[in-house]
């Protein structure tokens, strides 16, 4: 295996480390040098951070240096350990009611969840995720088609609601989707379900016209249940760097969003994407995909996400 490879497969912090403390001495002797400055921010961009991000932590390691603050790897560690947490803290809603799998619902009538995002991200299947968590819990729940329009997806929806057991609302094909959660908050009342989770249709942040559609939805839920929807939840894909952002930004112009699900986090590769969306939207990221199967998806947890990253290659 030729060096460069070996380089590619090391992690995100062993080459913060490779750059950072290369030398011990330039540290003692007063900071970073260029070299190492500009390879730091080479590899936090390719890490998703963003470029204020970026800019932002290798600003605070060199204070840190400068002062002779870091002289070893376990300084280092806690310099960016500090800093992220507090980016990550300032977009921290806390925790949810315990019994509710980490969502927030209302105190009467079904908690609902509208799950939102772009064109195959995996809403779906968070939904069936979601769904799972809940019933794990003893929690009736209701599935909602509101995707009247893609070919398929209300059979999709279906089979996981019969693969789980739980309760299933849809539509004909073409119908208001908004109509389709005013029905699945109305049978979820009558079937006594304490959750509602409605999955919409897939559309770019830049389609204006389904955007707003998506705010006709949301008001319909409030009209049904105080506070509803509880969560506004956008799934996306944790691999697509910096257009992360760009969505979320897009999305919350037209909703509140309660929170982010990264689909596809399955590695620390794109790690910084958590900290971006954080830090120029306080938005926090409620939930990682880790994978396809109804268990795979976990509560994020500022602590065990910075646990990770902030580990040296096993």
């Amino acid at each position: 295996m030729t060096p460069a490879v070996r380089r590619r497969k090391r992690g995100l912090w062993r080459r913060i480390v490779d750059f950072a403390l290369t030398d011990v001495n330039t540290l003692v002797d007063g900071g970073l040098n260029d070299a190492a400055i500009e390879g730091l921010e080479q590899v936090l961009l390719e890490a998703d951070f963003g470029v204020d991000m970026t800019l932002e932590l290798v600003e605070e390691l060199e204070r840190a240096a400068s002062r002779g603050a870091i002289t070893t790897e376990d300084d280092l560690r806690d310099v960016l350990r500090a800093r992220l947490t507090e980016v990550l803290a300032a977009a921290d809603p806390g925790a949810a009611p315990a019994g509710r799998a980490g969502l927030c619902g209302g105190e009467e009538g079904p908690g609902v969840v509208l799950v939102l995002g772009v064109n195959g991200v995996g809403k779906t299947t968070t939904v069936a995720k979601l769904a799972a968590r809940l019933r794990g819990e003893g929690q009736r729940v209701l599935l909602a088609a509101a995707d009247t329009f893609r070919a398929g997806a209300q059979a999709q929806l279906r089979t996981w609601a019969e693969r789980l057991e739980v309760d299933f609302v849809g539509g004909p094909p073409g119908a208001d989707p908004a109509s389709v959660a005013f029905d699945a908050v109305r049978a979820a009342r009558a079937r006594g379900a304490a959750w509602v989770l409605v999955d919409t249709a897939g559309r770019l942040h830049t389609q204006d016209d389904l955007m707003r559609e998506l705010g006709k939805i949301d008001r319909v839920l409030g009209r049904q249940v105080e506070g509803a929807p509880h969560e506004r939840l956008l799934v996306v894909d944790a691999t697509s760097g910096q257009n992360v952002v760009q969505q979320a930004r897009r999305f919350g112009e037209f909703l509140d969003l309660t929170g982010l699900v990264l689909a596809k986090f399955d590695s620390t590769a794109r790690a910084g994407t958590v900290v971006s969306v954080a830090r120029d939207l306080s938005v926090p990221v409620r939930f990682l995909g880790v994978g396809e199967s109804p268990e795979d998806l976990e509560a994020f947890s500022p602590g065990r996400y910075l646990d990770k990253i902030l580990v040296a290659d096993p």
